[in-house]
């Protein structure tokens, strides 16, 4: 597709600055598509996969149609999760830059509900929530949007898998009739086209078709694992990568508090984001890891949807997803900016079929990954040691060191001698710190399967019958 410049997009000069400042020049494709009709007042339906700046697409159009002199709620914006709801408000805030006299609000459960209706009473025109929560204000009179001129649903097939169905059309009828009604969807199942049918008046279809749906910064491989041994491997690959800042993904809530205590009793500091804490704990959370604080964060799907978190290097599906938009969805977390990064996949023998199908609509292979020996991990621990070594002389003083080496020097025994025995005894510690239960994890390296051998010949399942995610 050509680009378009948002200059091109018959947009107000505080928008453009704004956009401008956010580091913008050229729009994506769905902006492109989408911005246009949305600014004439048309209803949209937005296909487009997380990550192609579909938040922009219907934010700047909202914005534009705003009148700045009434502070009545004028525009809705619906998302499934409250990760979302604070990412997309965030968005949104960057192109208010420069329009002083609108203001937006993000509500959602979790936060204090007083909090919500103070900032409900100075009347912005624009609102982000989910819908439970919008419910709640609804019911308690303390949203009013009978002076709604757009609605978008964000995420929507999201909140039908979730079960907002219900929740939403609840909404809907509680705004007025002639309204701009808008949906984006990364898929578009026929739940989908239902609601548009009911609450869409000529919609325009706008669809963007990638032919390759990850992005090629990011290496991916998996693992053939057990239950016996996934453990193990992840212990021995953050072992031999030693990731500064990594997630993990589960399938389910139980699953990420179990593997929380098990890394955090191998000396990791771990901590979990799935749908039954607090959004208090949720955002503490989030903030440690945005600081540095925690090295790894364990989520499940829907927690760690809007998690915008800079400089993650690896991306452990410790479960594989059973949805391939999932997989896109978690290993978009790393190779972000220009930035490479690594998506490492865990999967059980009878799984092969999900990975298929995963390879199927990215269009790209996953390589298999073979695990470093024990031996190679502890070559590579003394090559950054020797570095670290180095690095420590050239900062120079080093003589109160120099002279208590001097005066405890063993009979008989060379500098040299002593700086390898330190090293040895540094090394044999740390494998012996990385054996799990008293095994050498070079047992739980991967032999090719006459099955992997013959990838190529097998065909990919259908996808009937699987399995979609509730909250988790």
């Amino acid at each position: 597709m050509q680009t378009t410049k948002f200059s091109s997009l018959n947009l107000s000069k505080e928008i453009l600055k704004a956009v401008q400042d956010a580091g913008f020049e050229i729009s994506t494709p769905i902006q492109t598509k989408s911005i246009p009709p949305l600014l004439e007042g048309k209803d949209v339906i937005g296909q487009a996969m997380t990550g192609t700046g579909k938040t922009a697409a219907f934010a700047i159009p909202a914005i534009e149609k705003t009148d700045a002199s009434k502070k009545k709620v004028q525009t809705l914006i619906i998302c499934p999760t409250r990760e979302l709801a604070l990412q997309v408000a965030k968005e949104t805030n960057k192109f208010l830059k420069y329009k002083e006299e609108i203001h937006e609000i993000p509500i959602y459960g979790g936060q204090s509900i007083d909090h919500q209706i103070r900032g409900l009473r100075r009347g912005p025109q624009i609102v982000i929530g989910t819908p439970g929560r919008l419910l709640d204000h609804i019911g308690r009179r303390t949203l009013n949007l009978k002076d709604i001129t757009t609605v978008i649903l964000d995420e929507a097939d999201e909140m039908l898998k979730m079960g907002f169905a219900e929740d939403i059309e609840k909404i809907l009828k509680t705004t007025p009739t002639e309204r701009q009604t808008v949906l984006f969807s990364a898929t578009m199942p026929r739940e989908i086209l239902k609601l548009a049918n009911k609450y869409q008046n000529n919609p325009e279809l706008i669809k963007i078709v990638h032919e390759n749906v990850t992005i090629p910064e990011i290496e991916q491989k998996y693992f053939e694992a057990n239950g016996r041994n996934k453990l193990d491997i992840l212990l021995h690959l953050f072992e031999s990568e030693k990731p500064k800042k990594s997630i993990i993904f589960c399938n389910t809530k139980r699953m990420v508090d179990k593997l929380v205590t098990n890394l955090n009793a191998h000396g990791y500091y771990t901590e979990a984001l799935h749908g039954d804490m607090t959004q208090n704990k949720r955002n503490r959370v989030m903030d440690k890891f945005r600081k540095n604080k925690i090295d790894t964060l364990i989520a499940t799907d829907v927690a760690a949807r809007g998690i915008d978190v800079k400089d993650i290097e690896i991306v452990f599906n410790y479960d594989i997803p059973t949805d391939e938009e999932f997989y896109v969805h978690r290993i978009g977390r790393t190779g972000r900016a220009g930035k490479t990064g690594k998506a490492y996949t865990f999967i059980f023998e009878r799984e092969i079929h999900l990975l298929r199908t995963i390879e199927k609509y990215i269009k790209s292979r996953i390589t298999r990954g073979i695990l470093p020996t024990s031996e190679q991990i502890l070559e590579s621990q003394a090559d950054k040691i020797s570095n670290k070594i180095r690095e420590v002389i050239k900062q120079k003083n080093l003589e109160k060191y120099i002279s208590s080496i001097e005066q405890s020097l063993i009979k008989d025994n060379s500098l040299i001698d002593i700086a390898a025995a330190l090293l040895k005894m540094h090394l044999e510690k740390s494998k012996s710190d990385n054996k799990v239960d008293g095994k050498d994890s070079n047992k739980y390296r991967n032999k090719r399967s006459s099955r992997d051998r013959n990838r190529s010949g097998n065909r990919d399942r259908s996808k009937n019958g699987r399995r979609s995610y509730k909250q988790k």
